[in-house]
């Protein structure tokens, strides 16, 4: 008699476990084997968890690859504005090797007419190697074996958390699946706490020399021609988003204001000749860098400005060509001074006391 419970209490456990995958995969919150279901929502929050199923899954031709500050992008002001179906490829800190991974995994599943590419500066110095892996990423949803998705298919967070917060998001409220990953909403974005945000330097370091991360400049640009002379069909629209100026008195106190100089020169002087390539930089744009209320801290910048800057591209305005480029370049460094020397003078005071505290 026990072991027939026994066997009862196994097949139900078995039966339950099989349960629970089969509304794993139905819902699929994830995105890992198909799109949202009819009448459901493209919920899309955390990146790491759903940029590569979605990448794998949805239909687009086209792809917004970048940081933390390209989360802001609503898909559709893109959409409208070049005629495409677009869809986010996002990594926090943009590392160049990360961005081309993911890439490599939106050009396995479609022919894109565009990609649309967040250059940040500090990407062009970085070491050029994939980090999905030693930053904790789940890799069982990065790779195509389905073996190994139990981790996936079995997790309580997905089942109580995730898939009842897509279900909610579709059918309650007003989501809006072109903010996919956006988390402006209640951030504040003002002069007062974008200054609380800034540790600054007591110090100013030694300037270093402008090839001083020429090693690992050279190795991501090279990143970056790959996919552009392996994919000669898409355009590649790449742009340097407006960083506010206190990240240029940041980055003068460390001594790197030649580095990052010469790095945009450079990644401009190799990507612009290719035929499928447009360059559009932002980092110089007075109005919008000099006025701390568009910011919540030294480099993340209010929706409003990504709005700016879709519709610049749209416009093919700040666009960088071969004949301005180093105009560009020392326009951005005569700002780059004006700014340490004369634009942050007034906010000294404030952020040598929060330095102090």
């Amino acid at each position: 008699m026990a072991k027939k419970y026994i066997k009862w209490f196994l097949c139900g456990v078995v039966a339950i476990l099989f349960l629970c995958m089969a509304i794993v995969v139905l819902f699929d919150p994830f995105f890992q084997y198909h799109k949202p279901l009819p009448g459901l929502k493209a919920v899309l929050s955390d990146k790491e968890y759903q940029c590569v199923g979605t990448l794998k899954t949805f239909e687009y031709d086209s792809v917004i690859a970048g940081s933390s500050v390209a989360e802001n992008y609503n898909n559709r002001w893109f959409d409208e504005g070049f005629d495409c179906t677009s869809i986010k490829a996002i990594r926090s800190y943009g590392a160049t090797a990360d961005l081309c991974y993911l890439l490599d995994k939106a050009f396995e599943e479609q022919e894109l007419k565009y990609v649309f590419y967040n250059i940040d500066p500090s990407a062009l110095s970085a070491e050029p190697e994939v980090t999905f892996k030693k930053t904790g990423c789940p890799m069982y949803l990065y790779d195509n074996n389905y073996f190994n998705d139990i981790k996936y298919l079995l997790n309580k967070d997905v089942l109580f958390e995730k898939i009842p917060y897509m279900i909610a998001n579709s059918i309650i409220g007003d989501y809006d699946e072109g903010n996919s990953y956006n988390w402006a909403q209640w951030k504040s974005f003002n002069e007062d706490f974008m200054l609380t945000q800034y540790y600054r330097k007591p110090n100013v370091d030694e300037m270093k020399v402008g090839d001083f991360e020429k090693i690992n400049l050279d190795r991501n640009i090279d990143l970056l021609k790959e996919q552009i002379e392996e994919h000669a069909n898409t355009e590649f629209k790449f742009f340097v988003p407006p960083y506010s100026m206190i990240w240029w008195d940041n980055i003068y106190r460390a001594g790197e204001t030649e580095v990052y100089l010469y790095n945009m020169e450079k990644v401009m002087e190799e990507l612009i000749p290719y035929e499928n390539v447009s360059f559009y930089f932002f980092l110089n744009d007075r109005e919008v860098v000099t006025n701390l209320n568009n910011y919540m801290d030294p480099i993340h910048f209010s929706a409003e400005i990504n709005q700016y800057i879709c519709n610049s591209l749209t416009e093919d305005t700040h666009r960088v060509t071969m004949d301005n480029y180093k105009e560009v370049i020392e326009d951005m460094r005569d700002l780059a001074y004006e700014i340490v020397n004369e634009l942050v003078l007034p906010y000294e005071s404030r952020m040598n006391v929060l330095a102090e505290e």
